[in-house]
Protein backbone atom coordinates (compact mmCIF):
# COMPACT_ATOMS: atom_id res chain seq x y z
CA UNK A 1 0.00 0.00 0.00
CA UNK A 2 1.51 3.37 -1.14
CA UNK A 3 2.04 6.24 0.86
CA UNK A 4 -0.40 8.40 0.13
CA UNK A 5 -3.51 5.65 0.19
CA UNK A 6 -1.89 4.90 4.06
CA UNK A 7 -2.08 8.88 4.98
CA UNK A 8 -5.51 8.46 3.67
CA UNK A 9 -6.87 5.73 6.14
CA UNK A 10 -5.57 7.79 8.92
CA UNK A 11 -8.51 9.80 10.85
CA UNK A 12 -8.35 13.48 11.30
CA UNK A 13 -9.24 12.68 14.84
CA UNK A 14 -9.85 9.86 17.29
CA UNK A 15 -12.59 9.54 19.46
CA UNK A 16 -11.32 8.55 23.11
CA UNK A 17 -14.81 6.92 24.93
CA UNK A 18 -13.79 7.02 28.50
CA UNK A 19 -14.24 4.09 31.05
CA UNK A 20 -16.15 2.06 28.85
CA UNK A 21 -19.33 0.57 30.20
CA UNK A 22 -19.38 3.09 33.06
CA UNK A 23 -19.98 5.96 30.85
CA UNK A 24 -23.27 6.99 32.90
CA UNK A 25 -20.77 7.38 36.49
CA UNK A 26 -18.38 9.56 34.43
CA UNK A 27 -19.02 12.27 36.42
CA UNK A 28 -18.51 10.26 39.75
CA UNK A 29 -15.14 8.52 38.35
CA UNK A 30 -14.14 12.47 37.40
CA UNK A 31 -14.11 13.48 41.45
CA UNK A 32 -10.88 11.34 42.46
CA UNK A 33 -9.14 12.12 39.43
CA UNK A 34 -9.61 15.33 40.01
CA UNK A 35 -8.96 15.48 43.62
CA UNK A 36 -6.09 13.43 43.26
CA UNK A 37 -4.80 15.90 40.59
CA UNK A 38 -4.88 18.50 43.11
CA UNK A 39 -2.84 16.17 45.33
CA UNK A 40 -0.32 15.97 42.50
CA UNK A 41 0.28 19.39 41.51
CA UNK A 42 0.64 20.68 45.16
CA UNK A 43 2.42 18.27 46.52
CA UNK A 44 5.24 17.52 43.94
CA UNK A 45 5.38 20.95 42.98
CA UNK A 46 5.56 21.88 47.18
CA UNK A 47 8.47 19.70 47.20
CA UNK A 48 10.38 20.94 44.04
CA UNK A 49 9.97 24.49 45.32
CA UNK A 50 10.73 22.98 48.68
CA UNK A 51 14.09 21.48 47.67
CA UNK A 52 15.54 24.79 45.55
CA UNK A 53 14.90 26.97 48.68
CA UNK A 54 16.02 24.81 51.33
CA UNK A 55 19.95 24.63 51.58
CA UNK A 56 20.09 21.45 53.61
CA UNK A 57 18.43 19.53 50.51
CA UNK A 58 20.51 20.90 48.33
CA UNK A 59 22.56 16.79 48.15
CA UNK A 60 21.97 14.41 45.17
CA UNK A 61 18.91 12.12 46.64
CA UNK A 62 16.75 15.44 47.10
CA UNK A 63 17.88 16.60 43.30
CA UNK A 64 16.87 13.05 42.02
CA UNK A 65 13.46 13.30 43.61
CA UNK A 66 12.96 16.84 42.43
CA UNK A 67 13.71 15.33 38.88
CA UNK A 68 11.31 12.71 40.05
CA UNK A 69 8.32 15.25 41.27
CA UNK A 70 8.40 17.34 37.50
CA UNK A 71 8.55 13.80 35.68
CA UNK A 72 5.39 13.18 37.63
CA UNK A 73 3.55 16.68 37.20
CA UNK A 74 4.32 17.02 33.76
CA UNK A 75 2.67 13.10 33.08
CA UNK A 76 -0.37 14.07 35.10
CA UNK A 77 -1.35 17.09 33.52
CA UNK A 78 -0.21 15.47 29.98
CA UNK A 79 -3.22 13.32 30.37
CA UNK A 80 -5.29 14.20 33.61
CA UNK A 81 -6.86 18.10 32.01
CA UNK A 82 -8.15 16.02 28.33
CA UNK A 83 -9.19 13.01 31.23
CA UNK A 84 -11.64 15.65 32.74
CA UNK A 85 -12.72 17.17 29.74
CA UNK A 86 -14.19 13.68 28.73
CA UNK A 87 -15.96 12.99 31.84
CA UNK A 88 -17.36 16.47 32.96
CA UNK A 89 -18.39 17.45 29.50
CA UNK A 90 -17.96 14.95 27.04
CA UNK A 91 -15.17 16.55 24.17
CA UNK A 92 -14.13 13.28 23.58
CA UNK A 93 -12.54 14.42 20.14
CA UNK A 94 -8.72 14.29 20.26
CA UNK A 95 -6.86 15.17 16.81
CA UNK A 96 -4.75 12.36 15.29
CA UNK A 97 -1.30 14.28 15.89
CA UNK A 98 -2.28 15.64 19.59
CA UNK A 99 -3.35 11.64 19.66
CA UNK A 100 0.24 10.80 18.87
CA UNK A 101 1.68 13.11 20.91
CA UNK A 102 0.31 12.56 23.94
CA UNK A 103 1.47 8.72 23.53
CA UNK A 104 4.22 9.66 22.90
CA UNK A 105 4.64 12.02 26.49
CA UNK A 106 2.91 9.34 28.36
CA UNK A 107 5.27 6.91 27.92
CA UNK A 108 8.49 8.48 27.72
CA UNK A 109 7.69 9.88 30.77
CA UNK A 110 6.58 6.57 32.41
CA UNK A 111 9.94 5.34 31.66
CA UNK A 112 12.07 8.39 32.95
CA UNK A 113 9.86 8.14 36.16
CA UNK A 114 11.24 4.04 36.02
CA UNK A 115 15.01 5.32 34.86
CA UNK A 116 14.53 8.38 38.26
CA UNK A 117 13.78 5.61 40.61
CA UNK A 118 16.50 3.46 39.32
CA UNK A 119 18.86 6.52 39.66
CA UNK A 120 17.25 7.46 43.21
CA UNK A 121 17.96 3.61 44.51
CA UNK A 122 21.95 3.94 43.05
CA UNK A 123 22.13 7.02 44.87
CA UNK A 124 21.32 4.74 48.24
CA UNK A 125 23.74 2.43 47.09
CA UNK A 126 26.51 4.58 47.27
CA UNK A 127 25.92 6.05 50.29
CA UNK A 128 25.37 3.16 51.83
CA UNK A 129 28.33 1.49 50.70
CA UNK A 130 30.86 4.62 49.80
CA UNK A 131 29.25 7.23 52.82
CA UNK A 132 33.57 8.40 52.33
CA UNK A 133 33.32 8.80 48.75
CA UNK A 134 29.28 10.05 48.08
CA UNK A 135 30.26 13.37 47.53
CA UNK A 136 33.14 12.62 45.23
CA UNK A 137 31.15 10.00 42.85
CA UNK A 138 27.80 12.08 42.76
CA UNK A 139 28.87 15.43 41.69
CA UNK A 140 26.21 17.47 40.04
CA UNK A 141 27.21 16.96 36.50
CA UNK A 142 27.32 13.19 37.14
CA UNK A 143 23.94 14.44 38.43
CA UNK A 144 22.85 16.56 35.55
CA UNK A 145 24.31 13.67 32.71
CA UNK A 146 22.39 10.97 34.79
CA UNK A 147 19.02 12.86 34.49
CA UNK A 148 20.05 13.56 31.13
CA UNK A 149 20.75 10.10 29.65
CA UNK A 150 17.60 8.94 31.25
CA UNK A 151 15.57 10.93 29.30
CA UNK A 152 16.95 10.43 26.17
CA UNK A 153 17.04 6.98 26.73
CA UNK A 154 12.84 7.12 27.22
CA UNK A 155 12.75 9.16 24.33
CA UNK A 156 14.66 7.36 21.74
CA UNK A 157 13.24 3.95 23.24
CA UNK A 158 9.42 6.22 22.30
CA UNK A 159 9.79 7.82 19.54
CA UNK A 160 9.18 4.50 17.24
CA UNK A 161 5.87 4.13 18.74
CA UNK A 162 4.25 6.98 17.04
CA UNK A 163 5.73 5.92 13.69
CA UNK A 164 4.90 2.01 13.92
CA UNK A 165 1.16 3.89 14.52
CA UNK A 166 1.32 6.27 12.53
CA UNK A 167 1.91 3.73 9.52
CA UNK A 168 -1.27 1.78 10.15
CA UNK A 169 -4.57 2.05 8.40
CA UNK A 170 -7.98 2.68 10.31
CA UNK A 171 -10.26 1.92 8.10
CA UNK A 172 -12.81 0.69 11.07
CA UNK A 173 -13.39 3.91 12.74
CA UNK A 174 -11.83 6.12 15.19
CA UNK A 175 -13.26 5.05 18.93
CA UNK A 176 -10.74 4.48 21.29
CA UNK A 177 -12.00 2.81 24.32
CA UNK A 178 -9.62 4.54 26.63
CA UNK A 179 -9.24 8.03 28.88
CA UNK A 180 -6.20 9.00 27.03
CA UNK A 181 -4.11 7.85 23.95
CA UNK A 182 -2.28 4.58 24.81
CA UNK A 183 -0.51 2.71 22.34
CA UNK A 184 -1.63 -0.27 22.23
CA UNK A 185 -5.45 0.85 21.97
CA UNK A 186 -4.81 3.35 19.47
CA UNK A 187 -3.41 0.50 17.71
CA UNK A 188 -6.01 -1.88 18.81
CA UNK A 189 -8.42 0.37 16.71
CA UNK A 190 -6.29 -0.06 13.22
CA UNK A 191 -8.00 -2.78 11.01
CA UNK A 192 -4.32 -3.22 10.28
CA UNK A 193 -1.62 -5.66 11.38
CA UNK A 194 -0.49 -4.14 14.48
CA UNK A 195 1.55 -7.56 15.92
CA UNK A 196 4.99 -5.01 14.84
CA UNK A 197 3.96 -2.70 17.43
CA UNK A 198 3.26 -5.56 20.20
CA UNK A 199 6.41 -6.68 20.19
CA UNK A 200 8.07 -3.48 20.01
CA UNK A 201 6.47 -1.94 22.95
CA UNK A 202 7.38 -4.90 25.05
CA UNK A 203 10.79 -4.84 23.95
CA UNK A 204 10.38 -1.47 25.20
CA UNK A 205 9.31 -2.19 28.21
CA UNK A 206 12.07 -5.12 29.01
CA UNK A 207 14.89 -2.13 27.65
CA UNK A 208 13.10 0.23 30.33
CA UNK A 209 11.37 -1.09 33.05
CA UNK A 210 13.43 -4.92 32.68
CA UNK A 211 16.87 -2.66 32.81
CA UNK A 212 15.64 -0.65 35.59
CA UNK A 213 14.49 -3.29 37.99
CA UNK A 214 17.51 -5.42 37.20
CA UNK A 215 20.06 -2.47 38.73
CA UNK A 216 17.36 -1.95 41.30
CA UNK A 217 17.37 -5.49 42.43
CA UNK A 218 21.45 -5.83 41.97
CA UNK A 219 21.42 -2.87 44.18
CA UNK A 220 19.31 -3.45 47.19
CA UNK A 221 21.19 -6.67 47.10
CA UNK A 222 24.43 -5.37 47.65
CA UNK A 223 22.66 -2.50 50.11
CA UNK A 224 21.17 -5.65 52.14
CA UNK A 225 24.72 -7.19 52.37
CA UNK A 226 26.24 -3.94 52.85
CA UNK A 227 23.73 -3.42 55.89
CA UNK A 228 23.67 -7.07 57.35
CA UNK A 229 27.74 -6.59 58.01
CA UNK A 230 27.30 -3.52 60.06
CA UNK A 231 28.28 -4.08 63.79
CA UNK A 232 25.96 -1.57 65.15
CA UNK A 233 21.88 -2.81 65.73
CA UNK A 234 21.43 1.05 65.30
CA UNK A 235 23.47 1.83 62.19
CA UNK A 236 22.01 -1.16 60.42
CA UNK A 237 18.38 0.36 61.48
CA UNK A 238 19.03 3.72 60.48
CA UNK A 239 20.48 2.38 56.86
CA UNK A 240 17.12 0.26 56.28
CA UNK A 241 14.93 3.06 57.43
CA UNK A 242 16.70 5.56 55.00
CA UNK A 243 15.76 3.03 52.00
CA UNK A 244 11.74 2.37 53.75
CA UNK A 245 10.31 5.58 51.21
CA UNK A 246 12.12 4.15 48.05
CA UNK A 247 10.54 0.80 48.86
CA UNK A 248 7.39 2.13 48.94
CA UNK A 249 7.60 4.42 45.51
CA UNK A 250 9.06 0.94 43.56
CA UNK A 251 6.46 -0.85 44.73
CA UNK A 252 3.34 1.98 43.78
CA UNK A 253 5.11 2.17 40.74
CA UNK A 254 6.15 -1.14 39.58
CA UNK A 255 2.78 -3.60 40.31
CA UNK A 256 0.30 -1.59 38.39
CA UNK A 257 2.46 -0.78 35.59
CA UNK A 258 3.37 -4.48 35.19
CA UNK A 259 -0.52 -4.63 35.24
CA UNK A 260 -1.41 -2.77 32.82
CA UNK A 261 1.79 -3.74 29.82
CA UNK A 262 1.05 -7.36 30.06
CA UNK A 263 -3.03 -7.48 30.20
CA UNK A 264 -2.66 -5.46 26.88
CA UNK A 265 -0.50 -7.96 25.51
CA UNK A 266 -1.73 -11.26 26.78
CA UNK A 267 -5.71 -10.09 27.25
CA UNK A 268 -7.26 -12.28 29.95
CA UNK A 269 -10.53 -12.38 28.99
CA UNK A 270 -12.01 -12.89 32.06
CA UNK A 271 -11.06 -9.27 33.58
CA UNK A 272 -13.63 -6.33 32.14
CA UNK A 273 -12.95 -3.53 30.32
CA UNK A 274 -13.53 -1.30 32.38
CA UNK A 275 -10.90 -2.68 35.25
CA UNK A 276 -7.70 -2.00 32.63
CA UNK A 277 -8.89 1.37 32.20
CA UNK A 278 -9.08 1.79 35.93
CA UNK A 279 -5.64 0.22 36.76
CA UNK A 280 -3.92 1.94 33.47
CA UNK A 281 -4.74 5.38 35.12
CA UNK A 282 -3.87 4.33 38.71
CA UNK A 283 -0.55 3.26 36.70
CA UNK A 284 -0.25 7.14 35.74
CA UNK A 285 -2.15 8.62 38.65
CA UNK A 286 -1.25 6.57 41.98
CA UNK A 287 2.76 7.13 41.85
CA UNK A 288 2.36 11.12 41.48
CA UNK A 289 0.15 11.38 44.06
CA UNK A 290 1.89 9.20 46.79
CA UNK A 291 5.36 10.07 46.25
CA UNK A 292 5.35 13.29 47.81
CA UNK A 293 3.36 12.09 50.66
CA UNK A 294 5.75 8.76 50.77
CA UNK A 295 8.79 11.03 50.91
CA UNK A 296 7.45 13.62 53.01
CA UNK A 297 6.29 11.66 56.22
CA UNK A 298 9.61 9.04 55.88
CA UNK A 299 12.01 11.75 55.48
CA UNK A 300 13.37 14.01 58.48
CA UNK A 301 14.61 16.74 56.46
CA UNK A 302 11.61 17.30 54.51
CA UNK A 303 9.93 17.76 57.36
CA UNK A 304 12.07 20.70 59.11
CA UNK A 305 12.16 22.15 55.57
CA UNK A 306 8.01 22.61 55.91
CA UNK A 307 8.26 23.40 59.37
CA UNK A 308 10.41 26.16 58.29
CA UNK A 309 8.34 27.41 55.52
CA UNK A 310 5.33 27.28 57.47
CA UNK A 311 6.44 28.87 60.69
CA UNK A 312 8.38 31.87 61.63
CA UNK A 313 12.14 32.02 61.98
CA UNK A 314 11.78 32.13 66.01
CA UNK A 315 9.78 29.30 66.39
CA UNK A 316 11.45 27.12 64.25
CA UNK A 317 13.82 25.59 66.85
CA UNK A 318 10.77 24.50 69.14
CA UNK A 319 9.17 23.16 66.34
CA UNK A 320 12.58 21.12 65.44
CA UNK A 321 12.08 19.73 68.88
CA UNK A 322 8.78 18.90 68.71
CA UNK A 323 9.98 17.54 64.90
CA UNK A 324 12.66 15.46 66.92
CA UNK A 325 10.14 14.08 68.92
CA UNK A 326 7.79 12.96 66.43
CA UNK A 327 10.54 10.53 64.46
CA UNK A 328 11.36 9.72 67.73
CA UNK A 329 8.46 8.17 68.33
CA UNK A 330 7.86 6.77 65.26
CA UNK A 331 11.29 5.00 65.63
CA UNK A 332 10.07 3.14 68.75
CA UNK A 333 7.22 1.93 67.47
CA UNK A 334 8.70 0.48 64.53
CA UNK A 335 7.26 2.50 62.00
CA UNK A 336 10.68 2.97 60.02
Amino acid sequence: MSGANISSLNPEFFILNGVPGLEAAHIWISLPFSFTYIIVIVGNCGLIYLISQEEALHRPMYYFLALLSFTDVTLCTTTVPNMLCIFWFSLKEIDFNACLAQMFFVHMLTGMESGVLMLMVLDRYVAICYPLRYATILTSPVIAKAGLATFLRGAILIIPFTFLTKRLPYCRGNLIPHTYCDHMSVAKVSCGNFKVNAIYGLLAALLIGGFDIFCISVSYTMILRAVVSLSSADARHKAFSTCTSHICAIVITYVPALFTIFTHRFREKNIPDHVHIIIANLYLMLPPTLNPIVYGVKTKQIWEGVIKLFFKEKDVFAMKQINALIFKSKENQGMF
